[in-house]
């Protein structure tokens, strides 16, 4: 393999995760000044729809596949989860904790994924290979580690934020911190949950991605679907509506950015490193959203770290690294072999014919 096309595909994923950092920051910005989860997914999704509708009408035109009610089902479903779900509970998980500390949930999605797999046959374990035992403790390593961000907060490290919180009293402060343990417990909760819908996006995305193989029209679809849903829960829920007046240039530039380039290009762009690469390997850039976020969440929120969130994040990593180390070594014991022939022969987006 040539160097540009090894480096493309990393340079593209990191710059795209970065993208993510900075939308997740912009987020939490918001999201403390009380803007509604839900209305921040329906902004969001329309602005997507709208960016990527006509780009995806002239590069996509001539080579898309006819619309099916199969194709338009599995859209809607894909909407309903990658969007709708996925970015109101992130959203919601990341209202009652930290940037940081949402963006470690994500680094769960590879095991979840795998452990999803598993019941459709998607998966192949052999706990009698090296493989197979690194799938088996790489999981077990993830877990422990969500389990520990979940249930474990740990000593303060480092200084808290000198801010507008000056001394308040002993009972205040306890009231304040059971509070914010309570809450925790919560995020951390709606969080695991928004790692499960997109471990089964993944699962549907990659047979959308053969059913309807156009990166643009089928993220396109996804935000259109995706408005209309977020927007009937929205009308049911924040029936107020002030509620959906952006009052301020941090609001208004969070939900254009996020549709944009966050739904916009990083899913196109997520959707092209899967087609060079593969997913594990877009997977094992994914931790390098927590570090992106970590420095912005420490040195612009002044966001608290505790010790417990250190060592979850940590032990994510590991296991997330051991199990994708068994999944790369089982694919090279296995090359070929177990992958699944179909005979519906589709065609891509570039006009080539594909099994």
């Amino acid at each position: 393999m040539n160097s540009p096309g090894l480096w493309k595909p990393v340079v593209v994923i990191v710059v795209v995760y970065f993208a993510f950092a900075i939308v997740n920051v912009l987020n939490k910005k918001i999201l403390d000044k009380g803007v509604s989860p839900l209305i921040v997914v329906t902004y969001r999704q329309a602005i997507s729809c709208v960016f990527l509708a006509p780009l995806a009408y002239f590069w996509e035109r001539r080579s898309r596949p006819n619309l099916t009610s199969s194709i338009l089902c599995h859209l809607f479903l894909s909407a309903l989860l990658g969007a709708t779900l996925l970015q109101y509970t992130f959203l919601v998980g990341l209202g009652y904790t930290s940037a940081t500390f949402s963006c470690a949930f994500t680094n769960m999605v590879p095991a979840i994924t795998f452990m999803l797999s598993l019941p459709f046959g998607l998966e192949k374990l052999n706990i009698k290979t090296n493989a197979g035992r690194a799938k088996i403790i790489g999981t077990l390593i993830t877990v422990a580690g969500a389990m520990i961000l979940t249930f474990y907060k740990g000593m303060p490290l480092g200084r808290p934020y000198r801010g507008a919180t000056a001394a308040k009293g002993n009972q205040g402060n306890m009231m304040d911190s059971t509070k914010k343990t309570k809450n925790l417990t919560f995020g951390s909760l709606v969080l695991t949950a928004s790692s499960i819908v997109l471990s089964c996006w993944y699962l549907l995305q990659a047979r959308i991605g053969k059913m309807y193989p156009c990166p643009y029209s089928s993220t396109a679809f996804m935000s259109f679907f995706a408005t209309f849903q977020s927007s009937i829960l929205s009308l049911i829920i924040e029936r107020d509506f002030s509620n959906w007046v952006l009052k301020g240039k941090l609001e208004i530039f969070t939900v254009t950015y996020a549709g944009i380039v966050a739904t916009g290009l990083c899913f196109v762009g997520i959707s092209w490193c899967v087609k060079q690469k593969g997913p594990l390997f877009t997977a094992a850039f994914n931790p390098t959203v927590q570090i992106f976020v970590a420095i912005f969440d420490f040195s612009i929120l002044h966001a608290q770290i505790y010790f417990g969130s250190v060592l979850g994040c940590v032990l994510i990593v590991i296991g997330l690294y051991v199990l994708l180390w068994g999944k790369a070594r089982s694919e090279t014991e296995q090359p070929v072999l177990n992958q699944p022939q179909t005979t519906e022969e589709t065609e891509d987006c570039n006009g080539r014919s594909q099994l």
